[in-house]
């Protein structure tokens, strides 16, 4: 099958959350033998003399030379390299909102049928909000990583018929072979950023001084001196390591090593960090917000808790000292790549 994956960034221009996403899919079907394009703005040398790259098995094309050229750009170049690559099916990101209607134009001028991953809600104003509501009507099929993603999809104006929650995946075999490593009993992982909201968590563990615990606070990001001054002043700090961005294998083993999870970050599309912690056997707490899907994942999940207050959390962490360790969670299901919709 020949498929065309349009994405104006990739994890070569930026490292996010919905660009691993879309990289993980265009490497999956590659590896399965699939033929996989990715449109996209360039990222490698060479400039126009050079209009594609081949990397990890998936070939690149540049749709335009720079990630911030005007989206005017991508969207009237977009429809003729997806005819002249001719594929069975296309994939598009949401962002930005030119892309999808542009694989749009091509699906009505005798193209392939579209399939657009929705990973976020990020609402703009003037065009490029409208830009928003045309792509979430153009597509064959829209895909979204939760529940929480979905609504907004809907407002939008997306169909339920034609939109399906497909959630990230972890490896599983990779948790399984994974030794674990006791570092600390408690273990946040997430990019320290605004929406991290750490200090919910410092004024949580800060009630429970009386009990012997550790923190492992995993990742790095621009409010990182933030949260490690906010550690200090809870008197806190000489239990709480920020031990910073670590290998997928290192997250794993600290993982698998813990008691207890938490999730208390205000935005969240799709928790993967926290799904890995949970599949390595960890109690998930996650604090509800409404710009969060954390608590979809607890929600029927017999070691997990959902609060909505600090001191909820507070009790909930207690709660989870009491509660069995385990190093895996067999309940997950085995899976590698993450998704693809049959249209």
């Amino acid at each position: 099958m020949r498929v065309a994956v349009v994405t104006d960034r990739t994890v070569h221009h930026e490292e996010t959350d919905a660009a691993a996403r879309c990289s993980e899919l265009a490497s999956g079907l590659a590896a399965r033998n699939h033929e996989v394009t990715v449109f996209c703005s360039r990222w490698w040398d060479g400039g126009t003399a050079v209009p594609t790259f081949d990397a990890d098995g998936v070939t690149h094309r540049a749709v335009t030379d720079d990630p911030s050229a005007p989206d005017w750009k991508f969207l009237t170049r977009l429809p003729r390299l997806l005819r002249r690559f001719g594929p069975d099916v296309v994939h598009v990101t949401h962002e930005p909102p030119a892309a999808v209607l542009g694989a749009g134009i091509a699906r009505r001028l005798g193209g392939a049928p579209v399939v657009v991953d929705w990973y976020d809600d990020d609402p703009r104003s003037g065009w490029a909000e409208r830009a928003r509501h045309l792509a979430v009507r153009t597509p064959d099929r829209v895909v979204v990583p939760s529940n929480l993603i979905e609504t907004s999809v809907l407002q939008l104006g997306g169909t339920a018929e034609e939109t399906e929650v497909v959630p990230e995946s972890v490896d599983m075999d990779q948790i399984r072979e994974q030794d674990p490593d006791p570092d600390a009993d408690i273990v946040y992982s997430r990019r320290l950023d605004d929406d991290a909201n750490l200090e919910s968590l410092f004024l949580a563990l800060a009630e429970l001084r009386e009990l012997d615990w550790s923190l492992a606070v995993i990742g790095d990001g621009p409010e990182r001196a933030t949260y490690e001054r906010q550690a200090a002043d809870f008197r806190i700090d000489d239990r709480v390591r920020f031990v910073g961005a670590q290998p997928l294998d290192r997250r794993i083993a600290m993982m698998k090593g813990a008691q207890v999870a938490v999730h208390t970050a205000r935005h969240a599309p799709f928790p993967r960090e926290f799904l890995r912690a949970l599949a390595c056997g960890c109690v998930g707490i996650a604090a509800y917000h409404t710009g969060s899907s954390a608590h979809e994942l607890v929600e029927t999940h017999d070691r997990g808790m959902r609060v909505s207050s600090d001191e909820e959390l507070t009790e909930a962490i207690g709660r989870a000292a009491d509660m069995d360790h385990r190093t895996v969670d067999e309940s997950f299901p085995s899976t590698v790549l993450p998704f693809f919709i049959e249209i």
